[in-house]
């Protein structure tokens, strides 16, 4: 019987509380989206699993099903891969750039642990058509403000290029390549000191900081490669500097993320005391070629219960609207209560009406266990 009352492993309940904190959240993140010029998107809860599975997108951590006709299919664990679909198959004549928005529950299979959860909510942007620096610097502002408009101020935005490491490792055969990455990724500087590479490689992961981390880096850039992947942060730290954010970046050239997908800037959001990020995103221009037609992308992901997390721990509050009136009555005045409560309503007023006739001093208890602002009692 205990069963019953228990969510299924890696999902939780949200309660009224948390669940307005949430959609407040969620709604200002979304005005924010909708004023750049993105529109919203919704794709379906599951795909065929071999379109959540392109070469670059493969996720080990899927639920999957099948449908009648066997075929199986997948819970989303992402939004840019069914996006990526869309836009190749609904959206392939419409105008570009595509800016298009979305906010939704995503799935994965993984153990459950602060931060990572089975079911979580997701709202981004993927910008679509362009390949210039200039969308790079819209998305990772956009991206700073959308943790802005949810309510926090201390976060940073560590901000990569995955073609200088890239360039720098080139010429080296694929197995070494992969140890290098797997290095990089975990910033292990033992481990890859203990690689047989260039001292340049092994600086890779201590190449973090402000402006002054790209001035340094010059001096290891023995490639066209990276070079152009120095110049890329650059003019888009410029236009950080235009967009009023770039005092919340942060350089990190071993932020590589994922080499098989990224291609391009890659960049994560973090929060003093939560121990994992907030965001990320990054450039993926290979990615649509996979559904047959090759499009320039970019965009980002905000992990929504991250970013309620990172509010708690800020101590920023984001209470739902109060309840402006409890509106009760004496009997055979129920009429009158439905109408008052109409003209209200039509005033932008919250008002919650009793379902039964009361006293008044019920009235005024149950006022109280609403947490209503004002009663209004009709008799």
């Amino acid at each position: 019987m205990t069963g019953l009352l228990e969510t299924p492993y890696g999902t939780r309940d949200f309660l009224p509380a948390e669940a307005a904190t949430k959609r407040a959240i969620e709604q200002k993140i979304f005005k924010l989206f909708a004023s750049f010029g993105y529109d919203e998107v919704v794709t379906p809860t599951m795909e065929y699993l071999e379109t959540l599975t392109t070469s670059r997108a493969q996720e080990p951590h899927l639920f999957k099903m099948f449908d009648r006709n066997n075929r199986t299919l997948a819970l989303r664990h992402e939004m840019t891969t069914p996006i990526a679909r869309l836009a190749v198959s609904r959206l392939k004549d419409s105008p570009t750039p595509l800016k298009l928005s979305y906010n939704t529950n995503v799935f994965r299979f993984r153990t459950n642990q602060p931060g990572r959860q089975c079911e979580f909510y997701q709202a981004g942007v993927e910008l679509i058509g362009v390949s210039n620096a200039f969308a790079d610097a819209e998305v990772i502002s956009l991206a700073a403000q959308a943790l802005n408009v949810a309510g926090l101020e201390d976060f940073t935005i560590c901000l990569g290029q995955v073609d200088f490491a890239g360039g720098l490792m080139e010429n080296l055969p694929s197995d070494m390549q992969d140890e290098i990455k797997s290095a990089i990724e975990r910033h292990d500087i033992v481990a890859l000191n203990n690689l047989n590479v260039d001292d340049a490689l092994k600086k890779i992961p201590t190449l973090q900081g402000g402006r002054e981390v790209l001035t340094a880096a010059q001096s290891i850039a023995n490639n066209e490669r990276s070079r152009r992947a120095l110049d890329n942060l650059t003019e888009i730290y410029r236009l950080l500097e235009v967009y009023g954010v770039a005092e919340k970046i942060t350089f990190d050239l071993g932020l590589i993320r994922d080499f098989e997908y990224y291609t391009g800037m890659v960049f994560e959001a973090y929060s003093p005391g939560v121990g994992y990020s907030l965001a990320g995103g990054g450039r993926y221009d290979n990615m649509l070629k996979d559904f047959g037609a090759a499009r320039a992308a970019t965009g980002f992901a905000l992990g929504i219960e991250r970013i309620l997390d990172a509010m708690k721990f800020q101590n920023v509050s984001e209470g739902s609207r109060a309840k402006d009136f409890y509106l009760s009555y004496a009997a055979g005045h129920e009429s009158e209560a439905i109408q008052r409560a109409a003209l209200l309503r039509a005033a932008d007023k919250v008002v919650e009406v009793s379902l039964t006739p009361q006293s008044k001093v019920d009235a005024e208890k149950s006022c109280a266990e609403k947490n209503c602002l004002e009663l209004i009692y009709l008799q």
